[in-house]
């Protein structure tokens, strides 16, 4: 490959059944990391239950899009972002998701 798709591109991209993943901000500190993924992993269960209790699901999956921003898994790829770009984005995602907790 070439270009943009170099050497760096097993950084960026995790490929599962054929299907490209973005990989999360290995810019990311641990204490941070661990936060979004529990708010991930939160966000995740919480569709499940909803969606099985035949209710919307759509304020779990809210939870579930912050987390993955703040990890650079969605919006501007990380890779694209300078260091306070990246910074900025996890803060305001995890500012955000813990207004959730404080709404229920």
């Amino acid at each position: 490959m070439s270009g943009e798709d170099g050497p760096d591109e097993d950084e960026h991209w995790l490929v599962v059944d054929g299907r490209r993943w973005r990989r999360q901000d290995p810019a990311l500190p641990d204490e941070v990391a661990e936060r979004l993924l529990s708010h991930l992993g939160r966000g995740r269960s919480g569709v499940r239950s909803l969606k099985r209790a035949g209710e919307d699901p759509a304020p779990a999956r809210r939870r579930v899009d912050l987390a993955k921003h703040g990890l650079g898994e969605r919006g501007t790829p990380w890779w694209e972002q300078d260091e306070t770009g990246r910074r900025t984005r996890w803060e305001d995602a995890l500012a955000a998701l813990d207004a959730l907790d404080e709404d229920v």
